[in-house]
């Protein structure tokens, strides 16, 4: 696991995620041309209640390498 730290709403988050899944964040965002905080940003205002961060970015990876 590593540790990504972002500001969501002006607030410093850290998140720890598989490297794995660290990468292939910068790669969407990269694909994308956004930021990696408002792609989370976005995953965060967009997740189920009860919905751990982590989780909902890790499920987010997977639908975006799905389409």
């Amino acid at each position: 696991m590593k540790k990504l730290s972002v500001s969501l709403s002006g607030h410093q988050t850290s998140l720890s995620l598989e490297p794995e899944f660290i990468v292939a964040l910068h790669e969407i965002a990269h694909a994308q041309n956004k930021s990696i905080a408002s792609i989370i940003e976005h995953i965060d205002d967009n997740r189920a209640p009860n919905t751990n961060l982590s989780s909902a970015i890790r499920v987010w990876i997977l639908n975006q390498y799905k389409k």
